[in-house]
């Protein structure tokens, strides 16, 4: 099947990024991002459309008329309501899971019973929709306990709790609607210990191909503290996961993940993400997300080769061929995001962002998440998460010096990202360790 038209749906840094690597195969005519952001116009091939995707009728038009043999749709929300499925039922090729496979995100009960059913390592836990039954839980328990609403809430409705007070807090502002139906039903976890990882899994249902390893930053504050994020940085691959822990990954997580998909007929065409702790007893499943990860994906496609595309495309056509080979560089790659003053609580918008690139940026990399432009064709801030500035290199000191001196060139007023990203694997922090 001839692939020349791409649509990749959603806004942020990881549809520029995915925007940016599909646009290295020489087959791609046109690549269409359905609305994108002011980073989607820096390139030839790439095109902005601006229609609301959840007008579906309006988005199948449009995608007819443009001739698309592949979507690929980036963000949680629209996989959980089904528009991979909608669009498949259309004669589109989809990469991107339906709404039963999405539920390994947008239902963390779910997804917790998912994990039981298959033996699959995670942490003990609860599920409630009471504070009286969240007291009982937690007042039994000889540690305070994560608190997690059940639905999406943009990477943010997760607390590691210091203590039960603060367990008990969480719950109540969950139910109380701080995150709308989404925290209608509460899971409590068990708090685990170890190193935190992902790993992303394309599967055309049956067959899986791995992506490097990653850590992310989700804490806003250096020292990993503070709230929790969408995501202040991340690297790739992380030197944590050897070869000999990589295989206990893949015998006890992700082909037992793939086998329960099979055994409920869910025939899951896309990426899975397994954000994974490595405890003392061994890897455990924090959650699963249904798409690829924001940052992560800026860091990981990079290290991909021009051929990635067509894996995409493979496994939405429910037939990921082995002769297609995961071309990766060698080089390690990190990336650091720069967020508006105030995220991710409030934030102000349409701030001027001037960027002074330098003249010697190889190997730099500036994905945009909440960017636009205003009347007068200017670059301003639209969102929390601003851009992401990635680099590749031979080791992760060399990258993340290139990318902190690129980021002195980055001016819009309240400007703030994290100092310290990369920090397991940067030579000055391990010194003073």
């Amino acid at each position: 099947m001839k692939l020349q038209n791409v649509a990749i749906i959603g806004s942020g840094g990881r549809e520029n990024a995915l925007a940016w690597i599909v646009e290295k195969n020489d087959g791609i005519k046109n690549i269409y991002l359905i609305p994108g952001n002011a980073g989607s116009e820096n390139s030839p091939k790439c095109k902005r459309i601006l229609i609301d995707y959840l007008d579906r009728s309006i988005l199948v038009e449009k995608l007819i008329s443009l001739e698309i043999d592949l979507i690929i749709i980036g963000p949680e929300t629209p996989l959980a309501d089904g528009l991979g499925e909608f669009l498949r039922s259309k004669n589109f090729l989809v990469f991107g899971p339906g709404s039963d496979g999405a539920k390994l995100e947008s239902s963390k009960a779910w997804a917790k019973a998912f994990m039981k059913e298959a033996n699959i390592p995670t942490s003990n836990s609860w599920e409630i929709s009471s504070i009286q039954q969240a007291k009982e839980i937690i007042y039994s328990n000889p540690s305070p306990l994560v608190v997690k609403a059940d639905g999406l809430a943009s990477g943010k409705g997760v607390f590691i709790c210091e203590t039960k007070e603060e367990s008990i807090q969480k719950t109540e502002e969950i139910l109380n609607g701080k995150f709308g139906d989404a925290g209608n039903l509460i899971v409590l976890e068990e708090k685990i210990e170890g190193p935190e990882v992902s790993i992303f899994a394309i599967t055309d249902g049956h067959k899986y191909i791995l992506l490097p390893s990653a850590q992310d930053h989700k804490r806003l504050e250096e020292g990993d503290k503070g709230l929790n994020t969408g995501g202040m940085g991340a690297y790739s691959p992380t030197p944590l996961i050897s070869n000999k822990k990589l295989q206990t990954i893949k015998d006890t997580i992700i082909q037992p993940t793939i086998n329960e998909l099979i055994k409920r007929n869910i025939n899951y065409r896309g990426v899975i993400y397994f954000g994974l702790m490595i405890t003392k007893d061994g890897p455990k499943v924090i959650e699963y997300n249904c798409r690829f990860g924001d940052p992560e994906c800026q860091t990981i496609m990079p290290l991909m080769d021009k051929n990635f595309v067509n894996i995409l495309h493979s496994a939405a056509n429910g037939n990921l061929k082995s002769d297609l080979e995961m071309i990766h560089s060698k080089k390690v790659s990190g990336c650091v995001v720069a967020t508006s003053k105030g995220y991710p609580l409030k934030y102000e918008t349409g701030l001027s962002i001037n960027l002074n690139k330098p003249l010697n940026f190889e190997e730099i990399q500036i994905f945009h998440s909440g960017t636009s432009l205003n009347k007068s064709g200017d670059l301003v801030t639209s969102g929390g998460r601003v851009l992401t500035i990635v680099s590749q290199g031979d080791n992760f000191d060399s990258v993340f010096k290139k990318i902190y001196n690129f980021l002195n060139n980055v001016h819009f007023k309240g400007i703030f990202y994290r100092k310290d990203i990369g920090h397991q694997v940067r030579n000055e922090f391990s010194k003073e360790q």
